[in-house]
């Protein structure tokens, strides 16, 4: 490849499936709705391509339609410009394709949309227009394309030959990928050459996620850990042999949080602001979370769950260790949803234990701040773990982590044994391997250290005093787009 070094302020297309606060259904639109403003300070100049959803062609502002397509995956687009809190946004509008309500995903029946390949596949196709300079006033020196959803984009790039931005994809959650029928193949705009094991096809299907990997130039997932993790069979997902081959390319940043909306001490959604120098302040915040649960304020340690229901969060191993939680005399707040099963056994739970299980299905922003604030410690019992975002808004919060030792969790929590706790380093608590047996010794452990409130509160101001913000994963950042940008060529 040729590479040009590119000097001062650096323009970066991101494009993703959903960003805060437009769009969320989980950590990857935290992850994008932070970046530009962080990227700022480092000279970049980022700009992100979304779906055109209702929810955002609402909130989109001062907008301009740049170009427009009469066909794009079934149904006329059109590519618009404009500002949404505080995003530099091109949207994608065809209504054809993102004019529905509710999840951005999945069809209200509960499935998938059956045309998620060409929902997709045209955000990818908008970013390869954007790439190859399809906009007179504005051209990315690199593109950066977010989990499967924008998987494609770096592959239209790849094959469109000649000059282009680089690319960069950065795996969220290796475990969904966006795996779509052969037949597919033209409508989608890829070139019948590309359908090979070193090109688009997986197993006999389109694999999107598999194209970003393979055609991208530069790789990033959100931990070091994860990024070493998903190169095993055992996590790798189907993938690990293209990323054991493509190691060279592969980087871990670890996710941060925006410690704007994050901030205990001036969080709008608390009854009492605090900080690490205020935390008896913390026990107003804890008193009202009771009262708004139908907790008993006296049980103690109160633990939280704040997550999706599902066999990857380790969400049956917290089900079975709930006598345990419950003999030591703990108690459990829980904001969650996902797999109905586990939903009706956690709701069954709750009703058979009031005053020391509450449960509250869906996402509430609000409640998951205060839920936070409240509790004492959070439980991320995940049997894998790209980064994790929870554990993070936890120790910023003064919850105390008791984590499984994978991807992200491991990288961000420092477990409290002796050595840790002599030194005045430790954060939380890690355990493994992932199973109901480590879990309740981790509870042991944080029930006997919950017991003693010097150590205890030791671990929480640590916590807090934490740099979780996206200064220097956001300099990480500007340093690859730095190292990569410029016209690239076969």
């Amino acid at each position: 490849m040729v590479r040009r070094a590119v000097s001062g302020t650096l323009p970066v297309l991101q494009l993703a499936s959903e960003a805060v606060p437009l769009v969320k259904t989980g950590g990857l639109a935290d992850v994008v709705g932070a970046l530009p403003a962080a990227l700022a300070e480092h000279g970049i100049a980022m700009r992100t391509l979304l779906p055109g959803y209702p929810a955002v062609l609402a909130g989109l502002a001062e907008r301009q339609e740049l170009s427009a397509w009469p066909e794009l995956m079934g149904g006329p687009a059109r590519l618009l410009a404009g500002r949404a809190a505080g995003l530099e946004l091109f949207v994608l509008d065809a209504p054809h394709l993102f004019d529905r309500a509710g999840d951005p995903y999945r069809a209200p029946s509960g499935g998938d949309w059956p045309d998620n390949a060409e929902r997709f596949a045209a955000l990818g196709w908008a970013a390869r227009e954007i790439g190859l300079g399809a906009l007179e006033a504005w051209r990315p020196a690199l593109v950066h394309a977010h989990d499967w959803q924008a998987g494609l984009a770096p592959a239209y790039l790849a094959l469109a030959g000649g000059p282009r931005p680089g690319t960069v994809l950065t795996i969220h959650n290796l475990a969904f990928q966006g795996q779509f029928p052969a037949s597919l193949l033209a409508k989608l705009r890829l070139p019948a050459e590309s359908f090979t094991i070193d090109g688009v096809e997986y197993y006999g299907a389109i694999g999107f996620l598999k194209a970003g990997i393979a055609y991208a130039d530069r790789i990033t997932t959100v931990s070091p850990t994860y990024a070493r993790e998903i190169r095993t069979p055992a996590l790798g997902m189907g993938l690990d042999g293209l990323l054991r081959h493509r190691a060279d390319r592969l980087v871990g940043i670890v996710n941060g949080i925006d410690e704007r909306l994050w901030d205990p001490g001036r969080d709008p959604h608390l009854p009492q602001p605090f900080d690490a120098d205020r935390l008896e302040l913390r026990a107003v915040c804890r008193r009202a979370l009771c009262d708004e649960l139908g907790l008993d304020p006296a049980t103690a340690p109160l633990f939280c769950v704040v997550t999706r229901l599902t066999w990857q969060k380790g969400m049956d191993l917290l089900l079975e260790a709930l006598p345990r939680l419950l003999g030591l005399g703990g108690a459990l707040a829980m904001l969650a949803a996902g797999d109905p099963p586990l939903e009706a056994a956690f709701a069954e739970a709750a009703r058979g234990h009031p005053g020391r299980i509450a449960v509250r299905f869906g996402y509430d922003e609000g409640l998951a701040h205060r839920i936070f604030a409240g509790t004492d410690a959070i439980l991320v019992p995940s049997r894998f773990e790209p980064c994790g975002l929870t554990q993070l808004y936890a120790l910023r919060y003064g919850a105390v982590p008791v984590v499984a030792r994978v991807g992200g969790l491991a990288d961000t929590v420092i477990d409290a044994n002796d050595a840790a706790l002599a030194d005045g380093v430790a954060t939380g608590i890690l355990f493994g391997p992932p199973s109901v047996e480590a879990l309740v010794d981790a509870l042991e452990r944080a029930v006997e250290l919950f017991g003693k409130p010097e150590a205890w509160s030791g671990l929480q101001r640590r916590g807090m005093s934490r740099r979780l913000g996206w200064s220097n994963r956001a300099a990480a950042y500007a340093a690859l787009y730095r190292a990569l940008a410029g016209p690239q060529t076969p």
